[in-house]
């Protein structure tokens, strides 16, 4: 059958309600697995760039080294040469036309001292010498509007106090001395729609403006926060995504949640689960989430451990929600504790990639990474 015959097919089938889903479709066989954890996943047009704790990256039957980052062609699923080698985790990716920025706990990356965050080269993958040092732990990385924004929890940035965000120029690499907004917690999730700069984590306020609790938007120059943005979240944001409908996010806590608010911060639609959501994506109207769950609740109640009370559907790891909040049938089945550690949609080659600590997906070895 015609690959855009499939597509269509496997595209019908997520909008189809639950009492008609098919089986769930399988992961894409010809994509690099791995044999450590996949924390981040960014693109360069046809480029997919992964960055995790792994040590090798597995494809077409050989292994390789790739020391917690690796790249590979999302069309054909060929491993890259593009190999830098970092000393410790990575959390978080972003690429520009000319670079590749990583940020996470290493301290150098190919024998080049560099401190939590780099530059590297999106081709051969050497060392740039943009170099900053970073005061605790990095976990978000976004671009927009000449900047690249940084989230996470530290104190100081190249010597100089920042509260858990960060910005630099895309021009001169330096780090951006007006846009420096104050969260008071950890920041675990940033995205990007032109001036509006979206900050989702486990903060109480953001710029000393009252109703920015876990979920927040700042000005992309300025800095400062929209006083008009209010949503309530019940729970720590761990990611979030955007469309034309509004702001999505996954959350932590009892039971964990897909959110959808307006941009006015209306909630429109909410998902509960029986474990954390850590991942959500969205794209054609449909909102795929990804964490460490094993059933979607059937309602929006759920107990003190987080477990459905008015019955559930199995959703191991991956669910689809449409733009009316209902149940989609996607739903791949994958393993273990921590399941979906993030989520990309990749435009090129027309797919929805999920990094984490599964090791299988419906039951076949599909090691840290698979695309749908």
């Amino acid at each position: 059958m015609p690959r855009f015959a499939l597509i269509v097919l496997a595209l019908l089938a997520s909008l189809l309600p639950a009492s008609a889903a098919p089986a769930a479709p399988s992961a894409r066989s010809t994509t690099p697995t791995f044999n450590g954890s996949v924390y981040a996943i960014t693109h360069r047009g046809a480029t997919t760039y992964v960055g995790g704790s792994f040590t090798s990256a597995k494809a077409g039957g050989r292994t390789y080294p790739r020391e917690r980052l690796a790249a590979f062609d999302s069309r054909t699923g060929e491993l890259l040469d593009w190999a830098p080698s970092a000393d410790g985790v990575v959390r978080a990716l972003a690429a520009t036309d000319d670079s590749v920025y990583a940020a996470g706990d290493f301290h150098a990356v190919s024998g080049e001292a560099r401190d939590s965050l780099a530059r590297l080269h999106p081709t051969n993958g050497t060392v740039r010498s943009w170099k900053h040092t970073l005061s605790g732990t990095p976990y978000a990385l976004a671009t927009g509007n000449g900047r690249l924004y940084l989230g996470g929890s530290f104190t100081q940035v190249t010597g100089e106090k920042r509260s858990n965000l960060a910005a630099f120029s895309l021009t001169t690499g330096k780090l951006d001395k007006l846009w420096h907004p104050v969260a008071d917690g950890t920041v675990h999730a940033i995205a990007v729609t032109g001036s509006r700069v979206y900050l989702g984590g486990g903060f109480h306020i953001v710029g000393a403006l009252k109703g920015t609790l876990r979920l927040a938007t700042v000005n992309g120059t300025s800095g400062v926060p929209d006083a008009k943005f209010k949503p309530r979240v019940p729970a720590e944001v761990r990611a979030i995504a955007l469309d034309p409908t509004g702001v999505h996010v996954a959350t932590a806590g009892q039971g964990g949640r897909a959110i959808s608010y307006s941009y006015t911060g209306a909630m429109r639609w909410q998902r509960v689960f029986d474990g954390d959501a850590a991942a959500i994506v969205t794209t054609g109207g449909i909102t795929y989430v990804g964490g460490h769950f094993d059933n979607a609740c059937l309602t929006e109640r759920n107990g003190d451990k987080g477990g459905c009370v008015d019955g559930a559907r199995p959703r191991l790891k991956f669910a689809a929600v449409t733009d009316k909040g209902q149940l989609a049938a996607w739903a791949p089945a994958g393993n273990g504790v921590v399941g979906v550690r993030v989520l990309s949609v990749n435009h090129v080659a027309g797919t929805i990639e999920a990094g984490g600590d599964f090791t299988t997906i419906d039951g076949r070895d599909r090691h840290r990474f698979a695309a749908f």
